[in-house]
């Protein structure tokens, strides 16, 4: 059943990357805004008279602290009538008509396989909640690969935060890739490319498979592309879960 619409205040707004912003909104008539992490809320924007063609999903990028405000990560779209609107006329102070939580794309409970969080973009919304829930929680878990795709270094949403996560939560592995950077002497560590060859690689070992759930979010195309390259690996299709982006 869905949830009724309510009233949001957008409290506090910031660039990430340069068609990226943060979006932070506040719910005054709850005291705290209960979610799991990798949940999303639907927002109805005033783009259109029917309702099908206003509302859009954002995954929370925030993680359950016991307060009303949720963050959104979102990145602006050429030609995207519901992207151009949140960047061009919303501003600190303005209301935004939205509902949730919704969706099931959250953590497996208890955590008794490896994790594979594969993104791109603003797919990285998601895992970056369920990164920070599971530290401040201190949930038991496996090996977590956080295996993120972008085109540029400026492009790396949250890069030091999740390089900070990846030294205080034990066995978090954050593994970004960029697929129009090349690598010199100086940059030898990082990874170029995309994020299929980082798990392919870390999935064939000459020992049985390790047991793993995949957690795939960004564009159709790029998950589309893992599905099919994750069971070529030999994990079943109920090992994979996803959230689609457009």
């Amino acid at each position: 059943m869905l949830q009724p619409w309510q009233t949001g205040k957008v409290i506090r707004i910031e660039q990430e990357a340069a068609q990226t912003r943060r979006f932070w909104i506040q719910l005054p008539h709850l005291a705290s805004f209960d979610f799991e992490p990798g949940q999303f809320v639907t927002l109805d924007l005033p783009i259109h008279e029917k309702l099908n063609k206003r509302i859009r999903s954002y995954s929370i990028a925030s993680w359950p602290d016991g307060t009303n405000v949720i963050e959104l990560v979102i990145v602006l779209l050429e030609g995207g009538a519901g992207t151009t609107y949140l960047f061009n006329e919303v501003r600190v102070g303005s209301e935004l008509t939205l509902r949730g939580p919704q969706g099931i794309f959250t953590l497996p409970d208890p955590i008794e396989k490896d994790l594979f969080f594969i993104c791109t973009g603003t797919g990285i919304a998601p895992f970056r909640a369920m990164s920070h829930h599971i530290l401040n929680r201190n949930i038991a878990h496996r090996d977590i690969y956080l295996i993120f795709g972008c085109r540029l270094f400026e492009d790396a949403l949250y890069r030091q935060e999740m390089t900070d996560l990846a030294e205080k939560i034990p066995c978090f592995h954050y593994i970004p890739t960029f697929s129009r950077e090349k690598t010199d002497a100086a940059h030898s560590y990082i990874r170029t490319g995309y994020v299929h060859t980082i798990y392919e690689e870390l999935c064939r070992r000459p020992e049985d498979l390790r047991p793993a759930s995949f957690f795939l979010c960004g564009w159709k195309n790029m998950i589309d592309e893992a599905k099919e390259r994750i069971q070529a690996l030999g994990y079943d299709r109920k090992s994979i879960h996803q959230e689609l982006y457009g």
